[in-house]
């Protein structure tokens, strides 16, 4: 699975949760930067494993910093 497609399911996801994003993602920029939420970061990352097909237990997701971490946290998964 390539980092690009990744960001890009990220960034849809996004951008339904946080209304007003009109510019592409950075990755290097968390979502708090982007102005989510919590519950619209829960949102997010559940959406966008359910649409990845990827599972990873909650325990493993609380180190991420930024959209990369989640992104290199999905490929290191999805293998």
């Amino acid at each position: 699975m390539e980092q690009q497609e990744i960001l890009n399911v990220i960034e849809k996801h996004l951008k339904k949760s946080v209304p007003g994003i009109t510019e592409a993602v950075n990755a290097d920029k968390s979502f708090v930067d982007y102005g989510a939420n919590s519950l619209d970061i829960v949102e997010i990352v559940s959406g966008s494993m359910r649409e990845l097909k990827i599972k990873i237990p909650r325990t493993e997701l609380s180190d991420i910093k930024n959209i990369q971490g989640l992104i290199d946290k999905f490929v290191a998964f999805a293998k």
